[in-house]
């Protein structure tokens, strides 16, 4: 099957990219996720719109991913959320609350779908989540989830 991507998927390609894949997992994975578009000669018009809108909001160099990858790197983020007994939160800690969380720290301005949160935050504490600034480079943060 192929497909146009909409968004970047770890070990497939960034927005844009033409892929073929097998028809189950762009039927039933990619496609109604909004990860994917099927591809037709009217929709491949529409690679070129999506690439420009990807270089609009993406990190552009190496050397700029690696700025902001020392940045990250020196920052404290705090994020408080309510919590039960026990330190079980309320629902799970998301990647749009920690790029919030990361602006408020006076630190970059991220993208949710670059940061990579490995299990689900549903707990008060210190987790270590990833943030993908660039195919070729990525940085580690520490939030520390704490009762409001």
């Amino acid at each position: 099957m192929k497909l146009i991507l909409t968004q970047q998927v770890s070990g497939l390609g960034e927005p844009g990219d033409v892929i073929d894949v097998r028809d189950g997992y762009g039927r039933n994975y990619l496609v109604p996720r909004g990860f994917a578009i099927r591809w037709t000669r009217g929709a491949e018009r529409q690679i070129e719109s999506i690439k420009k809108a990807r270089s609009a909001r993406e990190i552009a160099t190496v050397e700029h991913a690696k700025e902001v990858a020392d940045q990250l790197k020196s920052l404290r983020v705090t994020l408080r959320t309510r919590a039960g007994s026990g330190g079980r939160l309320f629902g799970a800690v998301t990647a749009a609350d920690i790029a919030t969380a990361v602006r408020d720290a006076h630190g970059p301005d991220l993208d949710r779908r670059r940061i990579e949160i490995g299990n689900p935050i549903k707990t008060v504490g210190t987790h270590r989540v990833s943030v993908r600034l660039h195919s070729d480079v990525s940085a580690s943060i520490d939030v520390n989830v704490i009762e409001a």
